[in-house]
């Protein structure tokens, strides 16, 4: 868990037109993305479509990510849901070899109380081979997993190795960052936060930027854990504009309009999700042009 602080990327899953994986896509990105210098890789993710993929689609992607790293940077995989027993099977069915990690998204729609999400928690981390990194990302999910709980996981199992913050909630991140146990990592998940979360004492990001600009956010995030503050506000204030049209008509469909306008993937969701409106897509690309 030491090499999970810096940058990492939250990684798209690229389709072909016929929407089955583009894994030639998904090689070209991930070199893009190592070779610009990032921490590690999170694959099946929310920026990974990850809900919309089968069982075997899972593992082919975690196989190739795993495959096509060749040890260079860790990988971090996706397994989350909002039934307990359903992401444990997975976990236990999943050929892991290679991973690093667990990133486990906490639960949507059923809204379960504190007591219910440590619960939940628990079980997965007594049942998990790797470290578990929990997600919190009320946005998402209508519920927020309180410092208090985050604290009482972290403290209670060793293999709860840190917490992928998005609530937006500096004053919980901040406790949590106060009162955490020895090694566990709190990591931003928002690059709009990226920047606030180091310099409060944070470890990082997990980027949705960083898998078409991987260099300039990785040096932002190293000059931020360095604090050189000056440095990585000049960084992080020259992307402001991109960060804000990545999420302008949502995730991942603006990465995906980004890596399109830079000849990386495929312009293709899958339903629900569809592509950026034209206005937005045009700014992108002019944006890309002259970046």
């Amino acid at each position: 868990m030491r090499q999970l602080r810096g940058t990492g990327v939250a990684m798209v899953t690229p389709f072909n037109s016929d929407m089955s994986i583009d894994f030639s896509s998904m090689e070209k990105i991930l070199n893009h993305i190592i070779e610009g210098g990032v921490s590690y890789v999170v694959v099946l993710g929310t920026t990974g479509e990850a809900t919309t993929l089968s069982d075997e689609e899972k593992q082919a992607v975690i196989s190739f990510t795993v495959e096509s790293t060749e040890g260079r940077v860790p990988v971090i995989a996706g397994v989350g849901g909002n039934n307990t027993g359903s992401v444990i099977d997975s976990i236990l069915s999943l050929d892991l070899e290679g991973v690093d990690a667990l990133l486990s998204v906490s639960p949507c729609y059923n809204k379960p109380s504190q007591e219910g999400l440590y619960q939940h928690y628990k079980a997965i981390a007594t049942s998990s081979p790797l470290p578990v990194i929990l997600y919190n990302v009320p946005s998402r999910t209508a519920g927020n997993i309180t410092a208090e709980t985050t604290l009482r996981l972290a403290h209670d199992f060793s293999n709860i190795a840190g917490i992928k913050e998005a609530s937006g909630d500096m004053c919980q991140v901040m406790k949590i960052i106060r009162d955490r146990p020895g090694e566990f990592k709190v990591i931003s998940g928002d690059d709009m936060t990226a920047l606030q979360i180091i310099a409060a004492g944070g470890d990082g990001v997990i980027s949705v930027l960083s898998n078409v600009y991987p260099s300039e956010w990785s040096k932002m995030v190293s000059l931020a854990l360095n604090e050189n503050f000056s440095e990585a506000r000049d960084i992080h204030y020259r992307h402001l504009d991109p960060i804000e049209m990545l999420f302008e008509d949502g995730n991942p469909a603006g990465i995906k309009a980004f890596l399109y306008a830079m000849s990386l993937c495929k312009n293709k969701l899958r339903l629900p999700l569809v592509p950026v409106n034209s206005d937005l897509y045009g700014r992108i690309s002019s944006f890309v042009k002259t970046y």
